[in-house]
């Protein structure tokens, strides 16, 4: 009898030492399935307009991180991006060490057919932007936000597509020390970071051309931020009598551009969203790190 017992216990032991090397091989995979989705990159859909006109049909997958930051430049692709008004990437735009590129033509705001203004094809309402951005000298860029591809008609009834910044308040991107555009407009409202022609940044704590900046735009509902290098240096309210009043002190009022001011008033249309603009102004820049987080 107590020969069977001590069969029985050392049986039942047995059991009870596999049982836990099995729960614990159990457990390990449960761990390393855990730490491998962990670190798996995390993605997002953003449907995408192709081209003008064309609704936001097609999706692409984005990286997003714990923070809800989605990066829609991966330093290799342009994918999501294209002209303003156009089904590509011009060509004076190019992707060179991780970051767009615009090859500036010297030209001015020349707008010809292997350049133009790059969006991102999907428009965002509620956000908050971040980049880092750099300047060739005396350069000249921008960065556009809340934008619409605008079309109207000439005397002779063609259809003609409107420049960019006349739907989409401009983050200013400026060598604030060596272009003339700098020491125009109202105290100092033309500068880097400034809300072009409106509201200047204050402090003006911009870096030499040739460094990089770090930008940031915030819009929740109308508030807009604007952000140079760490600190914030632009607030105001879109859709507010305080914003009619800035358009009709700026180059966009009623009487000087009609066209504008009526766009601008309702920046984001119906809806209150736009694309994401980078701006070719003819001059080389940069543009890196490009995340957006949708705050809706």
């Amino acid at each position: 009898m107590k020969k069977m017992n001590y069969t029985l216990g050392v049986l039942a032991l047995s059991c009870t030492l596999a049982a836990c090397g099995g729960q614990k091989k159990a457990d390990n995979q449960v761990a390393e399935e855990t730490a491998t989705t962990a670190t798996a990159p995390t993605t997002t859909m953003l449907s995408y307009s192709k081209s003008l006109k064309a609704p936001e049909t097609d999706s692409l997958a984005f990286p997003i991180d714990k923070d809800g930051y989605i990066t829609i430049f991966d330093g290799k692709t342009f994918n999501g991006w294209r002209g303003y008004g156009k089904d590509r990437v011009p060509s004076r735009w190019v992707i060179e060490d991780g970051c767009i590129k615009f090859n500036g033509s010297g030209g001015g705001e020349a707008q010809n057919n292997d350049g133009g203004d790059l969006i991102f094809g999907h428009k965002f309402k509620n956000f908050e932007l971040q980049l880092e951005w750099k300047i060739s000298k005396g350069g000249n860029s921008g960065i556009l936000y809340l934008a619409q591809e605008v079309i109207s008609k000439d005397k002779d009834g063609n259809e003609v597509l409107e420049p960019i910044y006349i739907s989409a308040p401009e983050y200013q991107v400026l060598d604030n020390a060596n272009h003339p555009d700098a020491k125009l407009g109202k105290d100092n409202n033309r500068q880097s970071a400034s809300l072009y022609d409106m509201i200047p940044a204050v402090p003006q704590n911009q870096k030499p051309y040739g460094e990089w900046n770090q930008a940031k735009i915030m819009v929740y509902k109308g508030t807009v931020v604007h952000g140079q290098n760490g600190e914030n240096v632009v607030e105001y309210h879109l859709w507010t009598p305080q914003w009619t009043k800035m358009l009709q002190e700026s180059k966009f009022s009623e009487d000087k551009w009609p066209l504008a001011f009526e766009l601008l008033n309702n920046c984001g249309g119906e809806n209150h969203e736009g694309f994401i603009g980078l701006q070719d102004h003819g001059d080389d820049v940069w543009f890196k790190n490009i995340r957006i987080k949708i705050l809706d």
